[in-house]
């Protein structure tokens, strides 16, 4: 069975590379090509991708904002010229990373390392559901609170707080990069200092989000995501 790949880059010479790459490999099947993560988004959203190759660097919306919205990504491949990013990559479960330039060589590698990660879908999907509530170590307590219960959740420096609908808010210590991966996808990542429950959210007010009576930022490399996921 084939692997059908997306190719997302902003830089036309480097997506025709990676086409002729993709080409010399018969079980690799290039099912579209984005100019960036704006216009990546609804092909991936048709779960028709396998595999896909991903630049970091691109306007408006990174490669790895792209990555960190999407619900149940496929196999990444991330391309960019930039080894800076490569610890937070990981963080991303990305199967591998390429740093520009690269040869076919080390593209075949890459592909074989996708090709043996495609099995993990099934054993995922057979898993336990997650908990429907956070642990959270505060005040010398660990408490117990619902993601329902949940309005938005704000990081300040090394700490992150959780607001309630009870107007109670927790603080500990972590980081909002940490939380995107444990929460559900009830949640939305909307600035970098702000997660937001989707279902709280009342109003789209030019710039901000409106959860009751709090307004909170939307951030500028997240406003086009949160317009798609929230208002469309």
């Amino acid at each position: 069975m084939s692997l059908r790949c997306l190719i997302v880059d902003d830089e036309q010479l480097a997506r025709r590379l990676l086409r002729s790459y993709c080409a010399r490999l018969p079980q690799l099947e290039v099912v579209g090509e984005a100019s960036s993560a704006i216009e990546a988004l609804p092909l991936l959203r048709t779960g028709g991708v396998d595999v896909l190759f991903l630049d970091i660097q691109m306007p408006e919306m990174s490669g790895l904002d792209l990555l960190r919205s999407l619900r149940q990504p496929p196999a990444v491949v991330l391309t960019t010229a930039y080894s800076v990013h490569a610890l937070e990559a990981y963080d991303l479960d990305v199967v591998d990373y390429l740093l520009k330039p690269f040869g076919f060589d080390r593209f075949v590698r890459a592909v074989g390392r996708a090709e043996e990660q495609r099995p993990s879908a099934h054993v995922l999907s057979t898993r336990d559901p997650a908990p429907a509530y956070q642990l959270v170590k505060a005040d010398y307590k660990i408490h117990r609170i619902a993601h329902t219960d949940i309005r938005y959740i704000e990081s300040m420096r090394e700490y992150v707080a959780y607001h309630t609908l009870d107007g109670k808010r927790t603080l500990t210590l972590g980081s909002l990069k940490q939380l995107e991966a444990d929460l559900p996808d009830t949640f939305l990542r909307v600035h970098k200092s702000y997660i937001v429950a989707r279902d709280k959210v009342t109003a789209l007010e030019g710039n901000q989000l409106r959860l009751g009576d709090t307004l909170l930022p939307i951030g500028g490399s997240y406003r086009e995501h949160v317009r798609q996921e929230l208002f469309s």
